[in-house]
């Protein structure tokens, strides 16, 4: 069932998506400050360099663009997006991997802004300090991790999606998507553990 607020934001992305395709400058605007934070989540998650997923990112919103008359509107705008993103990291992986040049930049707190969740007014100092340590020790646990189970571990553990959802963006069996994510979870958990024993697992 689509409540009044779900309709209200189907018919202004389908009123964003109508003027996106007239070429609107002011909703190419609306579209990069509505997803850029979310797509550089997803892209970082997946490439671990902060320069190298805002390149990517940029790269989705000009693919955007120009390819914006083929969206079909048969699913959500950032599913489409998120979908655009990924593919343009895999393909990055691939052409620096073929290069032999492709490298692991730590978490600082230069790229702090990618990873970052809106802060609320419930938030005090030590909860801020407290999460921003443990989301660094997270991602030095998901460097680690193999290429593919990493994507599988941001799609799920970043993005939400089900396992369903993930074997059908990545065209794998959703007994294949349990195993990685299997896998990710155990070695992500096991690293945590080591830094800080009275970690929650994963």
């Amino acid at each position: 069932m689509i409540t009044d607020a779900g309709a209200d934001r189907v018919k202004d992305e389908q009123y964003l998506v109508e003027q996106l395709k007239q070429g609107q400058k002011q909703a190419f605007d609306i579209l990069v400050n509505t997803f850029q934070k979310r797509l550089l989540k997803v892209a970082y998650g997946i490439t671990l360099d902060p320069e190298e997923s805002r390149e990517i990112v940029q790269d989705v919103f000009t693919t955007v663009f120009r390819q914006i008359h083929s969206f079909r509107q048969d699913a959500m705008l950032y599913t489409w997006l998120r979908k655009i993103t990924v593919n343009h990291c895999l393909n990055w992986k691939r052409k620096w991997k073929r290069r032999f040049r492709w490298h692991h930049d730590p978490i600082s707190v230069e790229n702090e802004s990618i990873l970052s969740r809106e802060n609320t007014q419930m938030d005090t100092p030590e909860m801020l300090m407290r999460e921003k340590q443990f989301r660094n020790r997270l991602m030095d646990a998901v460097k680690d991790l193999p290429e593919k189970t990493r994507v599988v571990f941001v799609l799920y553990a970043l993005e939400g999606l089900s396992y369903e959802e993930i074997a059908d963006f990545l065209h794998i069996r959703k007994g294949t998507v349990a195993s990685r994510l299997y896998h990710a979870r155990k070695q992500v958990t096991r690293a945590l553990k080591a830094k800080d024993p009275q970690e929650n697992p994963v």
